[in-house]
């Protein structure tokens, strides 16, 4: 599997480089946001390993521009360990944010989850509840005629409520399933992403589908 470190420190990239060569990935460098960006645009990767203070380019500005046509799993690196960051990070799209300083085996076991969760999301068929399809294949979402623009991320939200239509969802295994992180119970990361969502699927549309169900998630199906 091939990944992409974009860090600017030596230290933390030959770091990187060396522990995840010998466990097996094939790794290539970046020193720039635009060098990453590049890279990226050329190969494809199972995964960047996205520094945040980079040149020329930020790691926002980096992962920002991947997700308009990219939706390779992405792992933020960033010694701001603050909660407004991570979140900030996931609503741009990230899969995953490490705070610096970080030990190795850590971050190794990170990667292989992020690996592992990309394995077992295989493109599938078309999926469609009532006038809602989704083409995960060609990555286009439509209600009726009507073409809606999703986010990587609320591309994947909407996937996993319609593969599950009619099942409840908690917010923790919303989480797990779209975001691969464990963070701050208190986030609000999950309501902010369906109220988009929601925003977008259901608000020009007089049959509502994404459904809350109080005090223990979310659903989406049709009620008659």
């Amino acid at each position: 599997m091939r990944i992409l470190v974009v860090e600017d420190e030596r230290k933390t990239a030959d770091y990187l480089h060396q522990g995840l060569t010998e466990s097996g990935y094939v790794v290539d460098r970046a020193a720039t946001g635009v060098d990453g960006l590049y890279l990226i645009e050329q190969q494809n990767y199972e995964l960047v390993i996205l520094d945040v203070n980079l040149p020329e380019k930020d790691g926002w500005q980096v992962l920002e521009d991947m997700r308009k046509d990219s939706s390779t799993r992405v792992m933020m690196l960033s010694a701001r360990g603050r909660l407004a960051d991570k979140v900030k990070g996931l609503d741009l799209g990230a899969d995953d944010y490490l705070v610096k300083p970080f030990e190795f085996p850590e971050l190794l076991a990170r990667v292989r989850t992020l690996l592992r969760r990309s394995e077992n999301l295989p493109a599938t068929d078309t999926l469609r509840v009532a006038d809602l399809e989704l083409d995960p294949r060609r990555h286009r979402a439509y209600r009726g005629s009507r073409r809606i623009d999703l986010t990587t991320k609320e591309f994947t939200l909407l996937q996993v409520l319609m593969r599950q239509s009619g099942e409840v969802l908690t917010r923790t295994q919303i989480i797990s399933l779209v975001w691969d992180m464990n963070f701050d119970c208190d986030t609000n990361v999950v309501e902010v992403s369906i109220s988009r969502l929601r925003a977008k699927i259901d608000d020009a549309s007089d049959i509502k589908l994404i459904h809350t169900i109080r005090g223990v998630g979310y659903v989406l199906e049709v009620r008659q």
